[in-house]
């Protein structure tokens, strides 16, 4: 009889250590399962990082709402900030609210839609085409906000139909001026900008670019660069240069300057290569 107790309490005995090893091998699995947990997801130049981004920040899943639930902070701090926190470019200052006065006024259609698909030295979607309509949404709310309410636009729709029709306003002009510019010059009469000397106005406000490639902006005198540009025709090159294109600003960023003044600039500028 004491044999057999005896036996019973080892069997006893070994059955709860086994358990109790059982039950620490688990803990131990999730406790290291739990340390060795990837901190983060990696996301490679290329990809659609701003959406994986939004996609992990555990917001909302109703696609009616997509843009709610991306991090516009997260965005602007990426690709927007590095000109309207310091003013690069011509650029308004976020929060300042005298440099958005007047921009605030034109409605946030027309500010996503600026966002969207560039405007003057801005370039469309800050210079990342990778980031979507959405994700434009929500920076350039995040953006604007200590300036203005903005509103819940739920989209994109609108201000792609208000870029369209910029887009066609800009054309018309363009052609309008190229006309223009036509019709000048078959009158075989002297340019309104002769006399205007455009090499100092070059020295004073276009060489910063022209004569670095600072931007993508083409250098002077350099032939190959030019060759493309040069076949558009005098009108064209007059007409980005007075309003601006891609990279450009309007009159290099400088809007004291007269139409004749910029066209001198700009001869100036060409006339190496022509």
């Amino acid at each position: 009889m004491k044999s057999s107790k005896l036996i019973m309490g080892c069997l006893a005995t070994l059955g709860l250590t086994a358990g109790i090893a059982v039950a620490q091998d688990n803990v131990d699995r999730d406790a290291i399962a739990e340390r060795l947990k990837p901190v983060g997801d990696l996301c490679m130049q290329g990809e659609d990082c701003g959406t994986a981004m939004a996609s992990n920040g555990g917001g909302s899943s109703d696609s009616g709402s997509a843009s709610s639930d991306i991090d516009g902070g997260s965005i602007y701090g990426n690709v927007c900030a590095a000109c309207h926190e310091s003013g690069a470019a011509g650029a308004p200052i976020r929060g300042d609210e005298d440099a958005w006065s007047e921009r605030t006024g034109k409605g946030f259609e027309t500010l996503l839609s600026h966002s969207i698909n560039g405007f003057n030295a801005m370039p469309a979607r800050g210079g990342n085409p990778n980031l979507s309509d959405e994700e434009m949404q929500a920076a350039t709310a995040y953006l604007v906000e200590p300036v203005m309410d903005v509103p819940d636009l739920g989209g994109s729709e609108s201000a792609s139909e208000d870029a369209a029709s910029e887009d066609e306003m800009a054309a018309t002009e363009e052609a309008s001026q190229q006309d223009m510019a036509s019709t000048e010059d078959s009158a075989g009469d002297a340019p309104s900008h002769a006399g205007i000397d455009g090499e100092a106005i070059y020295n004073q406000v276009c060489m910063a670019c022209h004569n670095t490639g600072a931007a993508g902006a083409p250098v002077r005198g350099e032939a190959d660069q030019w060759s493309a540009r040069l076949e558009k025709g005098m009108a064209t090159l007059y007409d980005h240069s007075i309003n601006g294109f891609n990279a450009m600003p309007a009159k290099g960023g400088n809007p004291n300057l007269s139409d004749d003044e910029v066209k001198a600039a700009t001869d100036y500028l060409v006339e190496a290569v022509q």
